[in-house]
């Protein structure tokens, strides 16, 4: 029997090395990675490196299609009726090779940081970008409006985008002919270096952009109105589309993410969407039980004591804590009871409370720290 392993017969998740469950965009990147480490250009003479990269496209032109990938999770390579050879033509399933290709080629001759012709050319997204916004615990609460500047990338307007005085746009250059590179020969070897007169983009703008300078863009302010809904957490993401920098050579523009950061309360701690708070007592307050106005952080809140409240107990006031985001309803207040006791005590208080004492009786026994856990949630 052959010791060689046919490999069409290898698992297409671990050839390109996901997950099953591995969504669309990290499938196409994890082939790309695959194709640029294994192309045949990269690898001149290498068979072991032409297989991978012919096994890396099969498996990405497999698990591309969404019709294929269901047939090859459920039976296999069996269930693929010798639809997964590579053919290396356009992919099935609509999927587009150019906008694969195009970026790896892109990459691969990519010398000195500047890269071809097609990728110096194409229209390129702009940059998402990201602000940071600090609000006010109470805002993070309730909501609020606030107008911020972002600087970011516009568009040139004195040269449209074009990058040329002119309005022309780039052209072909004439030292690399559009490649983006120059190959030297030396003895057996072709090398192959950046093109000194486009810097690797394959086309040259004759007359600049005064505004720009070439670059078909320039730096820019964005005023923008922030609403913040009620109920948001420190952290929470607010996305803009089409707010962050402009793309190249016509490209869209890219996302602009608000994130927020909430600062805290002198007073309350946000728990998921309840507050939290302590408030001290008096001893007689906790023993007998009381009733008295606290400052909640949406207005004025009665907080009942009942009669013989324990030191550390929760009362919850429902209703009176964080909005839920865009939903209805609120969590809760939750009050945390610290019974005082007093540090000084006149004589007549020292009087009135050893009389106390004397009628109170307790069992001064040692007791496990477990016992006194079951003792709380009793009380409580």
């Amino acid at each position: 029997m052959s010791s060689n392993t046919r490999v069409s017969k290898a698992d297409y998740y671990e050839v390109l090395g996901v997950s099953r469950d591995a969504s669309d965009a990290e499938l196409k990147s994890a082939y790309r990675k695959q194709a640029l480490k294994y192309h045949p250009d990269r690898n001149p003479g290498d068979q072991v490196a032409e297989e991978k990269f012919k096994l890396a496209s099969e498996a990405y032109q497999v698990l591309c299609d969404a019709d294929k990938r269901a047939a090859y999770d459920r039976y296999g390579h069996a269930g693929l009726n010798g639809q997964s050879g590579f053919s290396g033509g356009p992919f099935a399933g609509g999927v587009d090779i150019g906008d694969i290709f195009g970026d790896l080629f892109g990459e691969m001759f990519n010398v000195g940081g500047s890269s071809g012709q097609q990728r110096g050319s194409r229209q390129q997204r702009g940059d998402d970008l990201r602000f940071d916004l600090a609000i006010d615990f109470e805002d993070a609460v309730f909501g609020t409006e606030t107008e911020v500047r972002v600087r970011r990338l516009e568009v040139c307007v004195t040269c449209s985008g074009r990058g040329s005085a002119s309005g022309r746009g780039p052209t072909v250059c004439s030292q690399c002919q559009g490649r983006g590179q120059l190959r030297y020969q030396q003895g057996f070897f072709s090398v192959a270096r950046t093109c000194s007169a486009c810097g690797g983009a394959g086309s040259v703008i004759g007359d600049p952009c005064p505004g720009c300078r070439g670059g078909t863009r320039v730096n820019g302010e964005l005023k923008l109105k922030v609403k913040v809904p009620a109920g948001v957490e420190d952290g929470t993401r607010i996305r803009y589309s089409g707010e962050g920098d402009a793309g190249r050579s016509g490209g869209p523009k890219g996302d602009l993410y608000i994130v927020l950061a909430v600062r805290p309360h002198d007073h309350f701690e946000r728990r998921g969407n309840d507050l939290h708070c302590v408030i001290p007592v008096s001893f007689p307050q906790a023993a007998l039980g009381a009733e008295f106005e606290i400052s909640g952080i949406d207005g004025p809140v009665t907080l009942r004591v009942p009669e013989g409240t324990q030191n550390g107990r929760e009362l919850h006031v429902r209703g009176r804590g964080v909005p839920y985001l865009n939903e209805k309803g609120q969590g809760d207040l939750i009050v945390k009871v610290l019974v005082q006791i007093p540090k000084k005590l006149s004589r007549a208080q020292r009087e009135l409370v050893a009389k106390l004492g004397e009628s109170l009786t307790v069992d001064n026994k040692p007791a496990s720290p477990g016992l006194l856990e079951k003792m709380k949630d009793l009380f409580s």
